[in-house]
């Protein structure tokens, strides 16, 4: 029967009108912090920058194969084996031995108990493999380390670039995976871009090595000076790494009146510079960052407070953000931008008025034809779906959702569907009127028997929402998303909301005739 408990009757009330206090914090300010949450407006509707990264990791792969051909020298070196004719190159490193030697150096590499295999666990079968050319071993990542080295650096990737964006303060950034090899980051609201991509596109991959006239080329290189113009030969032996920083600031020097980045090392870093300075008094430090001396100081005296400074006539702003690199870390390998959109405020706003006339005149639409078919009951459905629209809307509050056009066309669609569950309703009650003169049977039949039709279409609609939230990304999230939560509140608003007010109407006047 057409029945509410005090119970239920409370429970629908408190419900209803504490989702819409939280929605109506999206309008008005409120001290309470609960009660003070808003919906984020997406990137299409307040403007700001869309950008796909992808990641290079040939550097990382040169790298990684650079310090496993120096650990493998070094080693074999130990045990009077000489390898010769060591080469690196098209992410190969070959090496050639004499004949007496080649079973020993197979051995060693396939046993992963070898001294030289902690640092490359399960060398033959997993990371890496290795090729015999008459007398030349060639040694590259496997088809599976080259997966796994992919995926390593896109999560460390991530963090870097959550690190760095955070640190400017960026509202409601969203940055995703794409891939094994691409980073998906939107930045609503931002606006210096420019700066952004200036600060990702940077790995900030910062070194401290000597500067030698040492002409091997195979332990030096040669760099040039952030001028482009200046080049000095470096070793390739790292001294220091940014992984030894535990701070970086902007500061401005007293003596020369010039902004500087002051650092401060962790205690291993703080050793390690202390003996490098102690063993280098006279020597070039060169301070390297993504391949280019920032500077190259004398060392004139013992540096053991952990502590010192780059200079390299920074400007505040470049200092800031130098110092901003260093703290969030190193990116693995570099990023290169291949799609970038931006979105104007103005753009956006428009992509919001046109929403919202969209939604209004839709709704107004919607309301005549309500009232005009169902008259009074017409009447508690377009006040369910008022209140259907602020139940969804407070839902996406609490969570903080950010709301998208398509999250728009999301609760569009969800006022469709509540007005055709309230349509399939007062239809199925006509026919019931026609057979049973009790109005509260006729009712109650009319809401029981329409049920089922109900169920089954928003069923299927949320199994798509659900397919389209998890397979699907930035955009169709979004309305898949306001679709899902809108199935919800449309079920409870028409079998808890409407049918309270419809059974209140209905109870007051069962003896009248005609009521639908």
């Amino acid at each position: 029967m057409l029945y509410f408990s005090k119970l239920r009757i409370i429970f629908v009330t408190l419900i209803s009108l504490f989702f819409i206090l939280i929605a109506s914090s999206n309008f008005l300010n409120f001290n309470n912090d609960f009660f003070n949450k808003k919906i984020n407006l997406g990137l299409d509707l307040q403007g700001g920058s869309y950008l796909l990264l992808e990641i290079d990791n040939s550097p990382v792969i040169d790298q990684k194969l650079q310090n496993f051909s120096i650990l493998a020298r070094n080693y074999f070196k130990e045990k009077n084996i000489r390898l010769k004719n060591v080469k690196l190159s098209d992410q190969i490193f070959s090496f050639s031995i004499d004949k007496e030697f080649q079973q020993i150096i197979l051995d060693e590499f396939r046993n992963e108990e070898s001294e030289i295999n902690p640092y490359y666990p399960k060398f033959k079968s997993h990371q890496f493999e290795i090729l015999i050319k008459e007398d030349i071993f060639e040694v590259n990542y496997s088809r599976q380390g080259i997966i796994e080295l992919k995926t390593s650096s896109q999560d460390q990737a991530l963090e870097i670039v959550r690190r760095r964006i955070d640190e400017i303060g960026t509202n409601e950034p969203n940055i995703l995976k794409r891939g094994n090899d691409r980073i998906l980051v939107e930045l609503p609201g931002l606006d210096d871009p420019m700066r952004i991509k200036s600060l990702l596109g940077k790995t900030a991959n910062l070194t401290f090595r000597f500067v030698t006239n040492n002409e091997d080329s195979f332990g030096v290189e040669k760099l040039k000076y952030e001028n482009n113009i200046d080049e000095a030969t470096v070793s390739k032996r790292i001294i220091l790494s940014g992984d030894n920083l535990l701070d970086a600031q902007p500061r401005m020097n007293n003596e020369t009146n010039e902004t500087v980045v002051s650092f401060t090392l962790d205690r291993v870093g703080a050793k390690r510079f202390g003996k490098a300075t102690s063993t280098g008094i006279g020597k070039q430090l060169a301070i390297v960052l993504d391949n280019k001396i920032i500077s190259a100081p004398v060392i004139r005296d013992t540096i053991a407070s952990g502590s010192g400074q780059i200079s390299g006539g920074f400007t505040f702003q470049s200092a800031t953000d130098l110092a901003l690199l260093l703290r969030s870390g190193a990116l693995p390998a570099p990023l290169n931008i291949i799609e970038e959109r931006t979105v104007g405020p103005d753009l956006g706003q428009d992509s919001i008025n046109a929403g919202i006339v969209a939604l209004i005149i839709g709704f107004v639409l919607v309301i005549i034809f309500i009232f005009i078919k169902y008259r009074i009951f017409g009447i508690i459905t377009n006040l369910t779906l008022v209140i259907n629209l602020l139940l969804l809307v407070g839902i996406l509050t609490i969570f903080e959702a950010t709301l998208t056009l398509p999250g728009i066309a999301g609760i569009i669609l969800t006022v469709g569907m509540a007005v055709d569950a309230n349509v399939l309703i007062f239809e199925r009650i006509k026919e019931e009127v026609k057979n049973e003169k009790n109005n509260l049977i006729a009712f109650d039949s009319g809401y029981t028997k329409s049920r089922t039709a109900i169920l089954d279409a928003n069923i299927t609609t949320l199994l798509a929402a659900v397919i389209l939230f998890f397979m699907g990304s930035g955009p169709i999230k979004g309305f898949s998303l306001t679709l899902g939560i809108g199935i919800f509140t449309t079920l409870f608003s028409v079998y808890f909301i409407a049918r309270l007010l419809t059974a209140v109407y209905v109870a007051r006047n069962k003896e009248k005739e005609g009521l639908i």
